[in-house]
Order: structure tokens, then C-alpha cells, then sequence
């Protein structure tokens, strides 16, 4: 063995532990750079399988009169936006939103009311605090069929107000009565959500500037309005932003309780009825994008009126 041979031999043995663990570590990097998006591509597949295909289909579809069944689908341009907008059925159907646009502010007064007042010590305040969630855990077909006979004639509402003396009403016959029936059910389903988003939110403020306002002199009012409101804008706007899209977007209650009639028919019953009882996937799918739309530019607007940095701050 050469003088070369053994000086080679020597000098890869003098390299420590530490100098090879510096030659592994890039190739270390590059894998641990890698896994985070392993784990992503399975929750972005699903995505896009679920959620932005179906959405680019419903933009195909709604330049076309598909039927939903034929091969053919023939391009028609804008015909199908414009019968939305000159078919007076088609519109009437969002007036029938305002109806569930009232009650989702009903709807937040109430939730953040009983969240402020019972973030502070009340009495079985446990107790409460499940009793107003309790019907957001329901199933909705479920509390559809309940109030359907809480509300049919001689039903249950109508006892309750035989007791006082009043007389019963086609709460849901009535269609000057049935949206605010409807409507008033859709307050007590999803009142236990937003109640729970204030709670968490009024929770997580400091109570040290609660000891302070106290100390201040100031009253639970004052508290609730230069200390709990301010802190939880944000939450306040999100579910201002899900409440009015909500109410643009109800099926389930009108659906299982009088089926659209007697005028609560809302614009999601009419594009599901268009799509599969008149087979017009076409023209369905360009209401559900004027809906997408819609609910869009409402969030927007809520972005121009209170800015994401406005709410930080």
C-alpha cells in the first residue's frame, strides 16, 4: 500500500461525528421541507375535487340549457341571466330573504345579549348556556318536523294561546304569516352557534380590564360598549357575514316545513326545483351563480365598512 493510499485512509478517519452530520443536514432540510405538503395534498385534492371543479362546472353549465340527463349542451350565452332578471317568479323568491335578513340581526342581538350577560357570574349560568345551544345540535330535518306540528292548526301554539283566550291561526296557511313563522324558527336554530362564537370571544378578554372599568366606576353598560364590543369586532363581523349569507341561502326549514308554499318559496328551493323537477340545469346553474355573487359582494361590502386592519387595531 502506497504513502498516498495510507494518507487517504487516515484523513477520512479523522473526520468527526459532528463534520458528518453537516454533510447529512441539507439532504435532512430537503425532506423535512417536503412533508408539510405531503400532508396538504390530500386535504387540497379534496378541495378541488369538491369545491372549485363543481364551481367552474356550475359557470359551464349556466351559459348552456343542459337538461342534466342529455349529452347535448348547447351554448346560449347570457339568455339564461337574462330570464332571471326579466322573470318576475325568479325575483320575487329573493324578497323572501328580507324575511330571514331581519331575523338573522334578531338573530345576533340576541345571541350576543345573552353571551354578555352570561360571561358574568349568574346563577346556573351553565345551565342556560346549554339550554340556548342545545338547539343548534339538533338535527335540522328534525326540528323541521317539530315545528310543523308546533305550528299546524289546533297544534301546540295554538293551545298555548287558547289558554290566554286568543284564537288559532294557519301560522304556516297564512302567507302573511308563514315567512315570519319560518323565519322565527330559523332563530331558534342557529341562535346556539353565534351565542357560543361571542361566549368564546367575550371569554378570552383580560378581566384585568373589567377590575379596572370597575374601579373606573363603570356600569356593565359601559363595560359592554367601550370594552366587550370592541374587543370582539371581528367576531361580531364574521358572523354578520355568515348570518346575511345565510338568509340568501336557506333550503332546509321552508323546504321541510311547507315545501315553498303559500309564498316561502326562497331562492335556493327555486333553483333546486328548476334543476331537477323542470330539468333546466342551465338556467339553475346561473341562479346558483347569481347567488354566489351575491353573497360575494356582501362580503366585500362588510371588507369596505370594517377594514381587517381596522379590526386588529
Amino acid at each position: 500500500m502506497g504513502r498516498g493510499e495510507v494518507a487517504g485512509d487516515l484523513l477520512t478517519a479523522t473526520i468527526t461525528g459532528r463534520e458528518a452530520a453537516a454533510v447529512r443536514r441539507p439532504a435532512t432540510r430537503r425532506r423535512g421541507g417536503a412533508t408539510p405538503w405531503l400532508f396538504l395534498l390530500a386535504p387540497l385534492l379534496l378541495l378541488a375535487l369538491f369545491t372549485y371543479v363543481p364551481v367552474v362546472s356550475m359557470f359551464f353549465y349556466s351559459v348552456t340549457d343542459w337538461d342534466g340527463l342529455s349529452p347535448r349542451q348547447e351554448f346560449v350565452g347570457t339568455e339564461n341571466y337574462e330570464q332571471i332578471v326579466s322573470r318576475a317568479e325568479l325575483v320575487d323568491v329573493l324578497g323572501v330573504s328580507l324575511y330571514y335578513f331581519g331575523a338573522a340581526f334578531v338573530q345576533l342581538a340576541l345571541a350576543l345579549y345573552f353571551a354578555t350577560v352570561l360571561s358574568f357570574r349568574v346563577r346556573f349560568a351553565n345551565l342556560f348556556k346549554g339550554i340556548i345551544f342545545f338547539p343548534y345540535l339538533i338535527n335540522g330535518v328534525a326540528i323541521g318536523f317539530v315545528f310543523l306540528y308546533f305550528f299546524r292548526p289546533e297544534g301546540t301554539l295554538d293551545a298555548l294561546l287558547s289558554v290566554t283566550g286568543l284564537d288559532g291561526h294557519p301560522w304556516l296557511g297564512d302567507p302573511d304569516t308563514v315567512n315570519y313563522s319560518l323565519a322565527g324558527v330559523s332563530v331558534w336554530r342557529y341562535l346556539g352557534l353565534n351565542f357560543v362564537l361571542f361566549l368564546g370571544a367575550i371569554q378570552s378578554i383580560s378581566p384585568h380590564l373589567y377590575e379596572a372599568a370597575e374601579l373606573d366606576g363603570a356600569n356593565r353598560w359601559q363595560q359592554f360598549r367601550h370594552i366587550i364590543l370592541p374587543s370582539i369586532r371581528n367576531i361580531v363581523g364574521l358572523t354578520a357575514i355568515l348570518a346575511i349569507a345565510g338568509s340568501l341561502s336557506v333550503f332546509e326549514i321552508p323546504y321541510i316545513m311547507t315545501g315553498g308554499a303559500n309564498g316561502s318559496k326562497t331562492f335556493v328551493i327555486q333553483t333546486i326545483d328548476l334543476a331537477f323537477k323542470f330539468g333546466k340545469v342551465g338556467l339553475a346553474s346561473a341562479m346558483a351563480v347569481v347567488l354566489l355573487v351575491l353573497i360575494l359582494l356582501v362580503t366585500w361590502v362588510q371588507r369596505r365598512l370594517v377594514p381587517e386592519d381596522e379590526v386588529r387595531a
